[in-house]
């Protein structure tokens, strides 16, 4: 961010997804937007935590990216379904090629 100039209007957090809680999440204060790029296990925790956040703290937009499609489309849901996010965007990179692995890019956007 510093070498983009961007640290004016960036702010990282890193959390542990597993034991984030809705208190941790409103004390980081409000964001826009959220990365999460969780390990195979997914982000299930903190997309359950935000059921106890006030409605003005979900973000606007979540980039998730993940290495697990299973994982992705059970927290996809958890958005969708549940939280009023819409999936606007998704795509896949295979960064390890020779290999069954690949890494998915999911854009999420908080509907009105």
């Amino acid at each position: 961010a510093t070498h983009n100039r961007l640290e004016q209007n960036t702010r990282f957090q890193e959390s542990n997804l597993f034991e984030t809680t809705a208190t941790d999440i409103a004390s980081w204060g409000k964001a826009d937007k959220w990365l999460i790029d969780p390990p195979r296990e997914g982000a299930m925790e903190i997309c359950k935590a935000m059921h106890d956040l006030p409605k003005d703290h979900y973000p606007k937009r979540i980039v998730y990216v993940s290495c697990n499609p299973k994982t992705l489309a059970r927290d996809a849901a958890i958005l969708c379904h549940e939280l009023n996010y819409r999936l606007s965007k998704a795509g896949i990179i295979n960064m390890f090629p020779h290999t069954s692995h690949i890494e998915s890019i999911a854009v999420f956007d908080l509907g009105q």
